[in-house]
Formats: structure tokens, C-alpha cells, sequence
């Protein structure tokens, strides 16, 4: 049995899921807590000897590959590393010249463990970007983007609202 949709309507509804996360990330931006971290991020970023590493997994990890890619059109050298391959070996070509940026929408993804405990250990600054900020990835970062937690478009299943506020925040960043 086929279950009727409309689909103009679903788009319009998860557009306005996406618009209502954008206004309460413009409002976010606007604050002055995190006016001091973007400042402190460019900083960052602007200060950097080496390169600005990107990682995540899942549409976190795409949402960074395309950040670094808009990175590196900037003149910015930027890489993304997958925190898989980071474990395998990966990590070694991450030095404290370098900035990691790693995303991911709950804060508390296993995968990137292996890079947190790396930036940790060699005091490689480390920038986080989630909507928890009391998660794991969020308490060990040196800067803390906190996305707002908003409802994701459609069903939920997959991040939608999320993942387009990280790309608009990295963007503007």
C-alpha cells in the first residue's frame, strides 16, 4: 500500500524546519558569548603555521569535507581527515602546527575519540562544533561552536536542520 504524500508540502515543511534553525542560529551568531568564539576561531585560524584539519563521521563527516574544501578555495590550506583513518595511522600527519575543527551533531561520536585524545595529548588546538555542549567532543574543545538544538525536517531519522546549520556557520566562518 502507498502511503499519499504531498510532496510540495513536505518540502515546504522541511524548509521551514530549516529556515526556523537558521533564525535561531542567526540569533545564536548574534550573542556575545559566541561573537567571542568566532572571533577566537578566526584568530585561530589566521594564526595557524600549518594546515586546518576538518573531520567527522557521517553527514558530519560531509558537512566537514565540504568546509574544507570551501576552506582551501580561500587560500586557506584545509584538509579533511576521516577519524577512521586517523585511528589507522592517519594521525601521525596531524602536527601541533596544524587547527582541527571536528564536527558532530551529538558531541559524543566514538569514532572521532582517537583525534580528541591526539589534539589533547599534543596540545594541538581544537575546535568543536555540536549542538551538545555538554558533550564529550564539546568539554575536551579549546573553542566550542554550539549549534542550537533544533527539530530535524521530515521524520527526524536523519539530520537535516543540523547539518545545514553547520555548514551555514563553517561557511560564514
Amino acid at each position: 500500500m502507498k502511503i499519499p504524500i504531498d510532496p510540495a508540502a513536505s518540502a515546504l515543511s522541511a524548509v521551514a524546519c530549516f529556515s526556523a534553525g537558521m533564525s535561531q542560529l542567526q540569533q545564536a551568531v548574534d550573542s556575545a558569548q559566541m561573537r567571542g568564539v568566532i572571533a577566537g576561531a578566526a584568530d585561530l585560524i589566521f594564526a595557524m603555521k600549518g594546515r586546518l584539519i576538518l573531520s567527522g563521521v557521517g553527514k558530519s563527516g560531509h558537512v566537514a569535507r565540504k568546509l574544507a574544501a570551501t576552506f582551501a578555495s580561500t587560500g586557506t590550506p584545509a584538509y579533511f581527515v576521516h577519524p577512521a583513518e586517523a585511528s589507522h595511522g592517519d594521525l601521525g600527519m596531524i602536527t601541533q602546527d596544524d587547527l582541527c575543527i571536528l564536527l558532530s551533531n551529538s558531541g559524543e561520536t566514538s569514532e572521532l575519540g582517537d583525534l580528541i585524545n591526539h589534539t589533547r595529548r599534543f596540545s594541538i588546538p581544537m575546535i568543536g562544533m555540536s549542538c551538545k555542549p555538554e558533550s564529550t567532543l564539546m568539554r575536551a574543545a579549546d573553542l566550542r561552536l554550539t549549534l542550537p538544538q533544533e527539530p530535524e525536517a521530515g521524520s527526524g531519522i536523519a539530520p537535516t536542520t543540523s547539518t545545514t546549520m553547520a555548514l551555514a556557520l563553517g561557511d560564514a566562518l
